[in-house]
């Protein structure tokens, strides 16, 4: 990761430093073996304490970004956000070594500063922590800032919103790299959702959220065991013991979407987790996950994951007893995905 601890690194920043560490410096064998090879890369090596008292000694330098699949900033320090302080240039020079090397890039939070001073969000959509957007916006002009998601997936540069979101982008990463199937396994052993709704523009939405409106709990668990059979929203309504109005209404405050769309999101998290897990015939996934026919399910399929579900099986093929830790897109030759915190994940 890129520790920027030369020039003071706030303890408040540490959340975002661990959850990259959570996802994916903690071997997972049973899900994936190998896992993701993380490299903690500090911007300063002397270890003397920052202004807070605190300072972090890593074995890597700036030098190991050039060689990651992936490259992960988590944060940079208030100073350069609130005061415009530089950062270092060593650290612009290296992301930017690492972007032309083919590195993934990710910014968590305030990171996005980082990569937007290194040019690498010219021309991009991007978003960060809502109370650092406008300023995010003014000092980089050339980023289509959106302060509106939890993160964006502009391909080959990912930028999250602050604080927890930061952990739904890497969540998303794991998704995008092992499948759902990894993805949602992980998030059950982290005790969070596998993917939080976070507006329209996100790269995938299918989402798995956790209602702040408790109430809504076992409706939406009843609703999932049954995405099989015909479900309407009058039907969860009636269940909740709601109007269809009141319950249109507290299902978009809890989840952020609409309860038509929380079904499909539903049902297309089913259809992935189907595919990955087992070697049902399309027509039969349909059907599982109450998608109904096969064109059905591929008319969703590539209108929400980008695919068709035969290539998404193809991506993620089903291996016993473990998974295939190894995403479609990995370099050749490469058995261990490395990710570095200014943070390489696999690519």
């Amino acid at each position: 990761m890129v520790v920027t601890d030369d020039i003071g690194f706030p303890s408040w920043d540490l959340y975002e430093l661990s959850i990259p560490c959570t996802v994916f410096g903690k071997p997972q064998p049973d899900l994936a073996d190998p896992w993701y090879d993380l490299r903690l890369c500090s911007t300063g090596q002397d270890g003397s304490p920052a202004e807070t008292g605190l300072s972090l000694r890593t074995r890597h330098g700036l030098d190991d970004l050039v060689d990651a699949d992936t490259v992960i900033v988590p944060s940079v320090p208030d100073p350069c956000v609130d005061e415009g302080r530089p950062l270092p240039p060593e650290l612009i020079t290296a992301l930017r070594r690492a972007h032309d090397a083919g590195a993934r890039m990710v910014s968590l939070c305030t990171g996005a500063f980082a990569l937007a001073e290194a040019g690498l969000l010219d021309g991009r959509r991007a978003t960060a922590h809502w109370m650092h957007t406008a300023q995010l916006a003014a000092r980089y002009p050339k980023v289509e800032v959106d302060d509106s998601v939890l993160y964006v997936d502009d391909g080959d540069v990912l930028t999250s919103a602050g604080l927890t979101a930061g952990l739904d982008l890497c969540l998303h990463l794991v998704r995008r790299d092992l499948g759902a199937h990894i993805a949602n396994q992980l998030a059950r052993r982290m005790v969070v959702p596998a993917h939080r709704p976070g507006g329209q523009a996100q790269f995938i939405d299918l989402s798995v959220p956790t209602a702040d409106d408790r109430s809504l709990g076992p409706v939406l668990d009843w609703a999932r065991a049954r995405l099989d059979r015909p479900l309407t929203v009058e039907d969860l309504a009636r269940r909740a013991a709601m109007s269809t109005r009141t319950f249109h209404r507290r299902l978009r405050e809890a989840t952020g979407t609409t309860p038509l769309q929380w079904l499909l999101n539903q049902r297309l998290a089913r259809a992935q987790s189907l595919l990955e897990s087992t070697d049902l015939p399309i027509e039969k996934v349909g059907e599982l996950s109450g998608l109904g026919t096969a064109n059905n399910l591929r008319h969703h399929f590539l209108k929400q994951v980008g695919v068709s579900p035969s290539d998404y099986r193809r991506a993620f093929p089903r291996t016993m007893p473990q998974p295939s830790p190894t995403p479609p897109e990995s370099r050749p030759g490469e058995s261990r995905q490395r990710t570095t915190a200014a943070h390489p994940m696999p690519r």
